[in-house]
């Protein structure tokens, strides 16, 4: 196992929500602006911004293998691959995400 694909499953197994972000992506910005809607505890959620690392590439292929595809952003919720932007704005939008959290005894 590459030392990226460990440091992504590393990440996702101890924070309840992670986004695996680029600063300047438009869907990364819509995906982290909603879930900042939900006013969630700042050690709820970790966003680590590809863009601004070394492994940034790496990493992304290590999200290649683990969901089947290297965009971002990357939303993982309870170590589960969530979705991307649009699915983080949706889910927040109708009240499912807010939902699934307080399931997950996160919200």
């Amino acid at each position: 196992m590459s030392a990226s694909r460990s440091l992504v499953d590393q990440t996702i197994k101890n924070n309840k929500v992670v986004v695996f972000s680029k600063s300047y992506c438009p869907y990364c910005v819509k995906a982290k602006k909603a879930l900042g809607k939900l006013e969630l505890k700042k050690t709820e959620v970790f966003v680590m911004e590809l863009d601004q690392r070394k492994d940034g590439d790496d990493i992304q292929d290590a999200l290649l293998e683990i969901t089947g595809g290297r965009s971002v952003p990357r939303v993982f919720i309870d170590g589960e691959f969530f979705g991307g932007g649009d699915d983080t704005e949706a889910a927040v939008r109708s009240g499912n995400l807010q939902t699934m959290l307080k399931d997950k005894g996160i919200f």
